[in-house]
């Protein structure tokens, strides 16, 4: 559970919690400008101590202290060590859902237009509802990175899971993100809270708007041939996915027909 550094501004350490909705496993980043004395750790991920203790020990190994803790959006598998991670590293913790804010006033909040500063880092935040209405992802322009969460994997597709998570707004967030790396802004790469690092951030925006368009055809689809339940409408449309994420595909198809049907 060593740090990879990734680029000049951004190093990951993977958390153990691997599965089929996490990949392989959380990614933490740390973001430090170089031979900067002060580091921002992204989603310190799940309450897994030894994985918490080694986001610690890379960031003392670059002679830093945390100057802050920022959160993706606030799912378990990324925010449940962020309370136990910032007490150990003495820093506050920014999120949009003020029940993780540490501490719990409305300065530490995730805005759009923020931006945090870390010696020379900078970090500008980007609302991205959808997955979550939570979520948030983090633009490095001195890097050309883009911190995505779960709005966009390094692999596969996100699940935009009723109730928290809304089609609609997804899909505006895909969109407003497609056009942003494909902006002279110089989108170089995306990394995401799961999976590899992507490369080709329009291409794979354009891939997920796709899917999504090609799911919602399939619902409409479905419920025009007589299925009218998420449950039976996964089993109908979803026969391609692993039947393991069937679950969380009902929550998905739930979403849809929500978008539907509003």
């Amino acid at each position: 559970m060593t740090a990879e550094q990734v680029t000049a501004y951004a190093s990951r350490v993977l958390a153990a919690n691997p599965g089929p909705m996490t990949l392989e496993g959380t990614n933490t980043w740390i973001l430090r400008a170089p031979d900067a004395d002060t580091a921002v750790v992204v989603d310190p991920g799940p309450m897994l101590e030894p994985h918490l203790r080694a986001v610690l020990d890379a960031v003392a190994e670059y002679g830093c202290t945390v100057s802050t803790v920022l959160l993706t959006h606030g799912h378990f598998d990324h925010s449940e060590g962020a309370a136990w991670f910032a007490s150990q590293a003495n820093a506050p913790v920014r999120s949009v859902d003020p029940a993780f804010r540490i501490p719990t006033d409305h300065a530490h909040g995730l805005s759009e237009g923020d931006v945090i500063t870390s010696g020379d880092l900078r970090i500008e935040v980007l609302p991205t509802p959808g997955h979550t209405m939570d979520s948030v992802c983090f633009w490095l322009p001195q890097d050309g990175s883009l911190l995505t969460g779960d709005t966009v994997l390094g692999r596969g597709t996100s699940v935009v899971a009723h109730p928290d998570g809304a089609l609609g707004p997804y899909l505006d967030s895909l969109e407003s993100l497609r056009a942003f790396a494909n902006s002279p802004a110089g989108v170089e790469r995306l990394l995401p809270g799961h999976g590899p690092v992507i490369t080709d951030p329009g291409a794979v925006l354009t891939h997920y708007l796709n899917h999504r368009q090609d799911r919602l055809n399939q619902v409409r689809t479905a419920v025009a041939d007589g299925y009218t339940t998420a449950e039976a409408i996964v089993q109908h449309v979803y026969a391609d996915v692993d039947p393991i994420l069937w679950p969380a595909a009902e929550r998905s198809v739930q979403a849809q027909l929500t978008y539907l049907n509003p």
